[in-house]
């Protein structure tokens, strides 16, 4: 077979192992067959020697890299070779391996050589065959789908029984802050399987529809979750009284090796490389319907929101009123509205893919313009009169009235029950006098929906808080001030944020500020009902956020991966590197289980929104987290260009930030609504 020349960069006692494999796998895979003692000549003909790009042989050279170079001579045979690629001649064997990660060949020298740049410590595969990993050392098969259902049932065996013993202990719920801290970690490991359960039923319910791609997500979401909610409740197995022997009921050993078959770095990295293929696009399986949804959402989002989304973001615009109108004109602020009161009445899911895509675009600019309309038609629906849905509903539909959510006060957040802003009913009006604080697109609505006190009994609590419909003066710019011809006043002033710009968020303060009687929501028989709706609005409101974080996580993965493919570090793609392609895969994981949860919990929403209010709320939960991460690991995965404004990625990062914020900060949504919600069950 002729001769071997090995050249590589530092290595003091011949060839390495690795590049010698390289070399004799490349031999072979041209019906070149090496023998053991090829193997040691090629050892003994290692040199010591630097190339650049030209092909000079040399030391240190300026520009060129440090790179490890092998020249292969073959007897006067000529290997035909292509771009990032080694072809096989007619009537060598078939299925060659490839090498695209280990660069262009240099140009061939005087001596017929071919030469080939490998980067330092290059796995020995670039592209493994099936079940087969690059540098992985044992190769171990990756768990089918089926297989990896199997830890959902142990998951939701554990779950529940911590949930038993938290009852227990927590009396029904009614001792949630005796117990924090336990509370905690029960409730998000109940989330997790919950999300679990979610995921194996979308994927199972799509057979046919799903594509392996998915089914392996699911796989690694499945582990990431299982993996997760397994040691958050092992650490409180004591305070639970369950001891080790219900880990081991739950997780047998037979189970913890499926566990860690199905978290195996090959399965995220199978994972991480598929994004890379498809740039992180999202196929998730959807009926006609919902597909048609968003497609046509995601055209509008595309074409008109992402090519103003970075202005906005950098100079604190306001919203264009181009996206309000064109938002109306195709329906999105009656997704949720009934047809008779001039809706499109399509559903949650519906209304949750229009969040989602939105939100991809910009969750400030786009995706929350319908949550606050979603939150007031559904304290609408549920408590208003005939009149004032008749008057109203239509309106909030065609996207005639833009709308203000207006609930939090200066010194009062997540105790909701606590509001001081006092209504007070003079003849056929009520009045309004306090302060209010972070409500959301305040300037720019034309009704805020505000929670007051019409009870000033301090023991009144949530049943002394009534609900009004506020008419006022659409506002542009970061204040305001409107006065009523009666002297009523209102001021607003915008609160500077990193992040979630254009929507600009307010502090208010009413002074006298009068509001007709029949602008009360539910009229007579709604006062005292107020904190009631406004809850039931939430629990909308938690969905959508759902769906935000759903939509800004996938916009952050897309970007990374067009990012990793992009760029080029140490002489091949990042996307190349296996910590890049695990972390892509896990991002993707992440994405999928929280996809499901909020995917199912849009579904449990339209048989009875009342018993999935919890459930919406776990949504949340998962979701929020999720976009934290997925974001933040998109930075990273970005370098430094992932602090520059320049690049997306940074706005996607300091937008995920208030999604665990809002609509119930986190801390409260496991204890006060998930925890009393399970606990209590």
């Amino acid at each position: 077979m002729g001769f071997v020349e090995l050249t590589v960069d530092a290595v003091e006692a011949g060839g390495e192992g690795w590049q010698i494999d390289v070399l004799l796998d490349l031999f072979g895979d041209h019906g070149f067959h090496a023998q053991r003692r090829d193997r040691e000549a090629v050892g003994l003909a290692g040199g010591v020697e630097d190339r650049d790009p030209s092909g000079r042989a040399g030391g240190e050279h300026e520009g060129g890299g440090d790179e490890d170079v092998l020249v292969a001579h073959y007897g006067g045979q000529d290997l035909q070779r292509l771009p990032n690629r080694v072809s096989r001649p007619a009537g060598s064997r078939a299925g060659a391996r490839q090498y695209p990660e280990y660069g262009q060949p240099h140009a061939p020298d005087s001596r017929d050589a071919h030469v080939y740049v490998l980067p330092r410590q290059a796995p020995r595969y670039a592209t493994a065959p099936p079940h087969e990993e690059p540098g992985v050392s044992e190769k171990k098969p990756i768990p089918t789908f089926k297989q990896a259902v199997q830890l959902q049932r142990a998951a939701l065996e554990l779950s529940e029984e911590a949930l038993v013993r938290a009852r227990e202990i927590t009396q029904g719920g009614q001792r949630i802050d005796d117990h924090q801290v336990l509370v905690e970690r029960v409730v998000y490991a109940a989330t997790q399987a919950r999300a679990v359960t979610e995921l194996v039923e979308a994927v199972s319910a799509a057979e046919g529809q799903a594509s392996p791609s998915l089914e392996l997500c699911a796989v690694a979401a499945i582990a990431e979750l299982v993996g997760s909610m397994r040691t958050r409740l092992e650490l409180a197995l004591d305070e639970l009284g369950l001891g080790d022997s219900a880990l081991e009921a739950a997780f047998p050993s037979e189970l913890r090796a499926l566990l860690r078959a199905c978290g195996h770095e090959s399965v995220y990295r199978a994972v991480g490389r598929h994004v890379c293929e498809t740039r992180g696009s999202n196929a998730w399986p959807l009926d006609e319907l919902c597909e048609q949804v968003r497609e046509a959402v995601r055209d509008f989002a595309e074409r008109e929101v992402m090519p103003e989304a970075e202005r906005i973001h950098r100079s604190d615009a306001d919203i264009p009123e181009a996206f309000i109108r064109g938002m109306a004109e195709l329906g999105y602020f009656g997704l949720a509205v009934r047809e008779a009161y001039g809706g499109s009445d399509l559903g949650n899911l519906a209304m949750i893919l229009t969040t989602e895509e939105l939100s991809r675009a910009s969750l400030a600019a786009a995706g929350s313009l319908i949550t606050r309309p979603e939150i007031l038609t559904k304290a609408l629906l549920g408590g208003g009169t005939d009149a004032q849905k008749s008057h109203w509903l239509p309106r909030i539909a065609a996207g005639e009235v833009m709308v203000g959510i207006s609930v939090t006060e200066p010194d009062i957040g997540s105790d909701v029950a606590a509001v001081k802003c006092r209504a007070e009913r003079r003849g056929d009006s009520w009045y309004l006098n306090g302060p209010k604080a972070w409500c959301t697109f305040a300037g720019r609505a034309d009704v805020l929906a505000v929670l007051a006190r019409t009870n000033p009994a301090p023991e009144s609590g949530a049943r002394g808080l009534s609900l009004f419909i506020v008419p006022k003066q659409a506002f542009g710019g970061h204040d305001f001030e409107f006065v009523q011809p009666g002297g009523g006043r209102l001021v607003g002033k915008a609160d500077a944020t990193p992040g979630y710009r254009g929507m600009h968020s307010f502090t208010l303060n009413f002074e006298d500020f009068q509001v007709p009687a029949d602008h009360l929501v539910g009229g007579e028989a709604g006062e005292g009902r107020g904190f009631y709706l406004q809850m039931a609005g939430f629990a909308a409101g938690r969905l959508q956020t759902g769906g935000r974080a759903c939509g800004l996580a996938q916009a952050a993965l897309e970007k990374t991966a067009h990012y990793v493919v992009d760029r080029s570090q140490f002489g091949r793609p990042i996307a190349d590197y296996q910590l890049t392609q695990f972390t892509l895969g896990r991002m993707a994981a992440l994405l999928a289980a929280s996809r499901a949860l909020t995917y199912a919990a849009a579904a449990a929403m339209d048989e009875d929104e009342r018993a999935a209010a919890p459930l919406a709320a776990q949504a949340k939960l998962l979701a929020c987290d999720m976009a934290v991460e997925v974001t933040q690991q998109g930075q990273l995965m970005h370098g430094g260009w992932g602090y520059a404004e320049e690049y997306p990625i940074s706005r996607y990062v300091v937008d995920a930030q208030v999604l665990p914020i809002f609509e119930g900060v986190k801390p409260v949504l496991e204890l006060k609504v998930v925890g009393r919600a399970l606990l209590a069950a």
